[in-house]
């Protein structure tokens, strides 16, 4: 039986891995410190071949036993949260990473990096392949997460090239799903609230800035395609259907049955305006794409998000 650790286990993502990971016959040990994951997302996996350890893995992560893969997932994600704590976002990327790092060397372990699109900042080119380098502001707010991301990169490349670990890097493009965390700062989490109250819809700029959503089943199932292949170099995971933030708070309107009107705020610093995964290089070699459509998973989003707003 593979036995995977993830840490980040408790968060929105890791916890759907976690999940999926006991599906597919896997032990697995959850790390996480907390700080933006929650226990109430991984209470459901409680089993003999789930385990949650409650650990900063910026120090040293010792595990007895053998490890087989190690996901590494832990960061602040959202712009409110990294933007609340930076210097733990850049700890977590450079020592969380290199302590993950460590724990896959030491046991012969396949390791994969969650990275993120913001890698590629404010794009100048679109939508964004693997190849491309990027257009970030390493000394702005953003920085922190962006910067943390591409040292975690470089990081595990090293590793790959100079000792020999197994790694594979993931670009996660914008992601949404049951479990987000309501008014984390993202824009599903903030509209469907809002719509869900009939209170109004807050949007940044015009609402013309581009994302493209995936639902998080079919990241997830990239993800794990990913770590069983023998691709080491980075992939975009992602779901191509670019929309604009006012087109997606116009769906959740449509969806909720919502009264809510639409007001604009100004744009934060560094925003990306545009914003969409080029997965021909997933679809190549990993036989993957989504497969999800936009209002069956807001649909789904939108359910529980229902259930959990409803309880005292």
């Amino acid at each position: 039986m593979p036995r995977s650790l993830v840490t980040g286990g408790a968060g929105f993502l890791g916890s759907h891995l976690c999940e999926y990971l006991l599906g597919k016959g896997h032990q697995v040990i959850a790390m996480d410190n907390l700080l933006t994951g929650s226990i109430a997302n991984i209470e459901h996996l409680q089993s003999e071949e789930f385990k949650f350890i409650k650990h900063d893995v910026t120090e040293y992560i010792y595990l007895a036993g053998p490890i087989d893969f190690v996901f590494h997932f832990a960061s602040p994600a959202s712009p409110l949260d990294y933007l609340q704590l930076p210097i733990q976002t850049l700890k977590v990327g450079a020592l969380g990473t290199h302590k993950a790092l460590g724990l896959a060397m030491a046991k012969n372990a396949r390791f994969l990096l969650a990275s993120t699109s913001e890698v590629y900042g404010d794009p100048l080119v679109h939508p964004q392949p693997e190849e491309y380098w990027g257009n970030v502001n390493p000394v702005g707010p953003r920085g922190v997460y962006d910067e943390a991301k591409r040292f975690g990169e470089a990081l595990t490349m090293a590793y790959h090239r100079y000792k020999e670990v197994d790694t594979k890097i993931v670009r996660i493009f914008n992601t949404y799903g049951p479990r987000m965390r309501p008014n984390d700062g993202r824009a599903i989490p903030a509209f469907v609230p809002q719509a869900l109250r009939n209170q109004p819809i807050t949007i940044f700029g015009d609402g013309s800035q581009t994302r493209s959503f995936c639902y998080v089943s079919d990241l997830i199932e990239g993800i794990y395609r990913l770590m069983m292949s023998d691709q080491h170099e980075p992939v975009n995971i992602g779901n191509p259907h670019e929309m604009t933030i006012r087109e997606m708070a116009e769906a959740i309107i449509r969806l909720t049955g919502s009264s809510s009107p639409l007001v604009t705020k100004p744009l934060p610093v560094d925003d990306p305006k545009v914003r969409q995964p080029d997965i021909t290089l997933a679809r190549r070699l990993l036989g993957w794409e989504p497969r999800v459509d936009l209002e069956e998973g807001l649909t789904r989003t939108i359910a529980w998000f229902r259930e959990v707003l409803d309880k005292p």
